[in-house]
């Protein structure tokens, strides 16, 4: 990747990189989850909804920055598969709340597992301070998004 050279040196920025790196990354991640019968979306779909409360498929679209036909449809294949519920919000009639089942539960923890595999793997030639300090750059650059 650090060969890719242009006018302004792309493959030198901090946006490429993390492109780049993060179609990797999601790429292999990807392979990991596809045996549990589901993709990347999906988890993190499952990820939201483990994080707080039980939001509408409005609220997660708007959360996650997505199209909200984008969470319908990821939402109605976590439902075929037992791991999210769907129900009416009592409030308003037109809405629909979505919940992590019991089976969504263990589904997440095995995304867990295989997303922590994955950063084993990733950070193999690194040493303990040099992932946290990565871990904690990513968390910088995440704020500022």
């Amino acid at each position: 990747m650090t060969d890719v050279k242009g006018p302004e040196e792309l493959g030198s920025t901090v946006a490429y990189r993390l492109g780049a790196l993060g179609s990797v990354a999601e790429s292999r991640f990807a392979a990991r989850v596809e045996p549990l019968g589901i993709k990347p979306k999906h988890a993190g779909l499952l990820a939201a909804l483990a994080a707080g409360g039980a939001p509408s498929q409005q609220d997660l679209a708007a959360r996650l920055g997505v199209a909200p036909s984008l969470v319908v449809s990821l939402a109605d294949h976590l439902e075929a598969c037992g791991a999210v519920e769907r129900t009416r919000d009592s409030r308003d009639r037109r809405r629909q709340v979505l919940t992590l089942t019991r089976e969504g539960r263990g589904l997440l923890a095995r995304c867990a597992a295989a997303a922590r595999e994955l950063d084993d793997e990733l950070t193999a030639s690194m040493t303990g301070p040099q992932v946290a300090a990565l871990r904690e750059a990513l968390e910088l650059v995440g704020r500022g998004l």
